[in-house]
């Protein structure tokens, strides 16, 4: 199975896990008179809309070059990363302005319903259920390299934390009466502050790429000293790098002897090429400018 098949089977597993949990918490929501676990049921329904930006965009990203993007379309897959990381943040907003609202409502003194036990079983099912898609998409995605799919797994994990805050609200209102019912926006609250931090954390490196910033200081060590090991090889300067989705872009100027045939700095430079390949991967993008040692300066 090839990468995009991949991404898009993992993510296919997780939209119908989120199709039956979002009809479950919905029904629960309004049979079990729990207005937070009718929350939890769009959440749920935004996870189901993330899903659908994965499949799309990893075809996007997937064509490779063409006439209109002679770098291929990975940053279609950053921008995806963006997308999912601005909607968690608008979900932790909003839990956090329906978590606000019910406080202020309990303490001034609103009826606030009983909950029944079908909504914290349904805030059970989805705590196990969306910690499971957590683990198995964010595995998968860091073994893809796909931060994309590490994104949408955070977005299931925000949905089996904002399960737990309903858990403990609709179970501390059953079990220990209606006067500990603040539990529950007190949790989501909490909760909310936790997952912006995800999307802030999630969105910095897609930004950083969509801005072409260069690859980390490491990184470029490597890449030159990988390229001065090359037998022939006297320097190599004026690096310049970036990323482009999962793939790595390279360019740079490869100084060679003077008295070197054409054909030998080309053969030089090939192996350079196939050495950095070796570090980063096959579908790393490389341009080599060769310069002769007497007019590197």
């Amino acid at each position: 199975m090839d990468r995009a098949k991949e991404i898009t089977f993992v993510t296919l597993v997780g939209s119908v896990v989120n199709l039956i949990l979002t009809v479950f918490k919905i029904i629960a929501g309004i049979v079990g008179k729990s207005t937070a676990m009718l929350a939890d049921g769009i959440h749920s329904l935004s996870d189901l809309v993330t899903d659908v930006i994965v499949i799309v965009f990893v075809r996007i990203s997937g064509k490779g070059r063409d006439k209109d993007h002679d770098y291929g379309h990975g940053k279609f897959e950053t921008f995806a990363t963006f997308i999912i990381a601005l909607m968690l943040a608008i979900v932790a907003f909003n839990l956090m302005d329906v978590g606000i609202k019910k406080i202020k409502d309990i303490l001034e003194g609103q009826p606030v319903p009983t909950p029944k036990m079908i909504a914290v079983w349904a805030a059970a099912l989805s705590i196990v259920a969306k910690e499971a898609l957590y683990q198995y998409t964010a595995i998968k995605g860091k073994k893809l390299e796909s931060p994309m799919m590490v994104a949408n797994a955070w977005h299931h994990r925000s949905d089996a934390l904002s399960s737990i805050g309903s858990l403990l609200g609709i179970g501390g209102a059953i079990f220990l009466g209606n006067k500990f019912a603040i539990l529950d926006p007190l949790a989501g609250c909490v909760i909310s502050i936790f997952i912006f931090v995800i999307a802030f954390k999630m969105s910095i490196p897609a930004i950083k790429e969509l801005l072409d910033v260069s690859l980390p200081d490491d990184m470029e060590e490597k890449i030159v000293n990988t390229a001065v090991s090359v037998p022939g090889v006297i320097d190599f300067h004026n690096l310049k790098t970036r990323k482009e989705g999962p793939y790595i872009i390279i360019e740079g100027h490869l100084v060679v002897p003077s008295g070197m045939s054409l054909k030998e700095a080309h053969d030089i430079s090939k192996e350079v090429e196939e050495e950095i390949w070796k570090e980063f991967g096959k579908e790393t993008q490389i341009s080599l400018h060769i310069e002769p040692e007497d007019d590197a300066d």
